[in-house]
């Protein structure tokens, strides 16, 4: 938290506008989609085009499922993303590997199931973030569904309040409430402000970012 503002990531951008929309309105990082499964995957070179429309400052975040090392730092170094999510199988040392091999902030997602799984599954990384996202067998993310919000809660308050980004299914109507639930360092927000899978709808996005503004006041 920055000033009682959480830090927003505004995820799965498809188009150049909605990322110039959303650092405008006051993300703290925008990211896009090279794993070819999400129905918001971009190519690399949409990805850089997305990504320079950014204001100067912003996290820029790329989302890869199972790729070698050496295949997310060549895609670091062509777009000027300064963070990655993993969202795959990735083992703690590729973790650490892609971390070594880009300098750029590694962001390892974890479905959340049950508190043992999870907080074990915590544990093991070291990366610099940590996602949850809602667990789903059909679908690594991108579900629009929220998950059991206490699961989260259970973890260390130092680690929830440091280092995790708490996604799935969120929207203006229910941020405050998972925030409230969960404190964490972030939030990922995608779906819920989307008029179709990759197409941010701009009223939506003004709602969310004046909700949270309001929490200044």
């Amino acid at each position: 938290m920055v000033d009682n503002f959480p830090n927003v990531k505004i995820c799965g951008l498809t188009r150049p506008e909605d990322a110039a929309a959303a650092g405008r309105a006051g993300a703290w990082a925008l990211g896009v989609i090279l794993a070819r499964e999400s129905p918001r995957y971009v190519t690399l070179e949409q990805a850089g085009k997305i990504l320079a429309a950014a204001p100067e400052g912003i996290e820029k975040v790329g989302v890869f499922v199972n790729e070698p090392p050496e295949a997310v730092a060549a895609a670091v170094r062509a777009s000027g993303m300064t963070a990655v999510q993993l969202h795959g199988e990735e083992t703690p040392g590729q973790c650490r590997q892609i971390a070594d091999l880009t300098g750029a902030i590694v962001i390892k997602a974890i479905r959340a199931k049950d508190p043992q799984r999870l907080a074990q599954s915590v544990a093991l990384f070291d990366t610099g973030l940590i996602l949850l996202d809602t667990y789903s067998q059909e679908s690594r993310g991108g579900t629009g569904k929220t998950f059991d919000w206490s699961l989260a809660a259970l973890l260390p308050e130092e680690t929830r309040s440091g280092r995790l980004i708490l996604s799935g299914g969120l929207n203006a109507g229910n941020v405050l409430e998972a925030l409230d639930a969960v404190g964490p360092y972030a939030v990922d927000v995608s779906s819920g402000i989307e008029s179709a899978p990759g197409i941010k709808d701009p009223g939506e996005m003004e709602r969310l970012f004046d909700i949270l503004k309001e929490m200044r006041r």
